[in-house]
């Protein structure tokens, strides 16, 4: 089931550790199979407030996902981040092939007691 890390960051400026960063990252990707689904896109608020922009990577699974934040490598660049751009990185797994939000709901009703 694909899995994704989740970045919801705030950039400031602009300075050579922050290129680095960028310039560095796919190559600690791609070993787990990572790939950009959204990098810095313009986000379109349509309820509520997201300030910064958004990051998406896609992996194959979560155990991918997590051997990647975990690699040496990836670590060794994120002092390159955090030093100079705010934010939250989160892993989260995606759904599985052919999920039905109307069973989730009816799961939930059910167990709510509705």
């Amino acid at each position: 089931m694909t899995a994704y890390a989740i970045g919801h960051i705030r950039p400031e400026t602009m300075n050579e550790e922050i290129l680095r960063y960028i310039q560095e990252i796919q190559a600690t990707m791609d070993p787990f199979d990572g790939r950009f689904l959204v990098h810095g896109a313009e986000v379109e608020v349509m309820e509520g407030t997201f300030p910064g922009t958004l990051v998406v990577i896609g992996f194959p699974d979560i155990e991918r996902a997590r051997a990647w934040y975990a690699s040496p490598a990836y670590q060794a660049l994120i002092p390159l981040r955090t030093r100079h751009i705010p934010g939250e990185i989160i892993l989260v797994d995606g759904v599985p092939p052919g999920y039905d939000a109307r069973q989730t709901a009816a799961g939930l009703r059910e167990a709510a007691g509705l």
